[in-house]
């Protein structure tokens, strides 16, 4: 019965208004730093890039990404869109994040690949932003599919490896580690270095990409921790 009544539209309508106001007040009560603004250089100078980050800090970037992206632009964010999930879970999660303020691609590794890789192409091609999270949407966690070194290989687009953690927050018990902010916190957005994809080398720049994501987890981690 519960399974039923949370796929009833008044039910996941009122899910994202509290999820959309839950990531607001922590977005506004807590102060947020970023390290490494240098390498959202291209950004600045409005070119598109491909905004990765593991998918067990897709809660706190929702909180985050925007405040960042205006902080690293100097005040001119640009237009971005988020790969999520077909399924019904990513459907609330895709409401949730256009009522924040960012567009949605939906596909996965698993369901619609193709169809997303051509959407976020086109979008990139014509300058737009995509945020991905390449482990998503089931894992196995912190393991990179190569759907995003395809797209960057494709398009030419580099690879932004990002992480965001807050001082306040929990870690939930599902597949990701899925960390859960809290409002009233320190919290800091790591850049690491851009990773370019040559052409045909897709596959060989997956293992640089997973690394650099971690790298970023650590940096963030540290600064948390000092």
């Amino acid at each position: 019965m519960l399974k039923r009544l949370g796929k009833h539209p008044a039910v996941q309508a009122l899910l994202v208004r509290i999820v959309v106001a839950y990531v607001r007040l922590v977005t506004r009560t807590t102060r947020w730093t970023v390290l490494n603004p240098e390498h959202a250089a291209p950004l600045a100078a409005g070119q598109g890039m491909i905004l990765a980050f593991w998918h067990e800090h897709l809660a706190v970037f929702a909180a985050c990404w925007r405040l960042g992206l205006v902080r690293v632009t100097g005040g001119h964010p640009p237009e971005v869109k988020v790969l999520i999930s077909s399924h019904r879970d990513g459907r609330l999660i895709a409401d949730a994040i256009a009522r924040l303020g960012a567009g949605v691609i939906e596909g996965s590794s698993r369901r619609g690949a193709a169809q997303a890789l051509r959407a976020s192409l086109r979008w990139l091609q014509d300058g737009g932003t995509i945020g991905i999270t390449p482990d998503g949407p089931r894992g196995p966690r912190r393991q990179p599919a190569q759907g995003v070194a395809q797209l960057a290989a494709a398009s030419g687009a580099q690879v932004l490896p990002c992480a965001a953690v807050t001082s306040r927050m929990r870690v939930m018990r599902s597949w990701d580690r899925m960390l859960f902010p809290l409002p009233f916190a320190r919290g800091v957005i790591a850049l690491a270095p851009p990773i370019a994809v040559a052409r045909d080398g897709a596959e060989a720049a997956l293992p640089a990409i997973g690394a650099a994501l971690t790298a970023a987890r650590e940096a963030a981690d540290a600064w948390i921790a000092a």
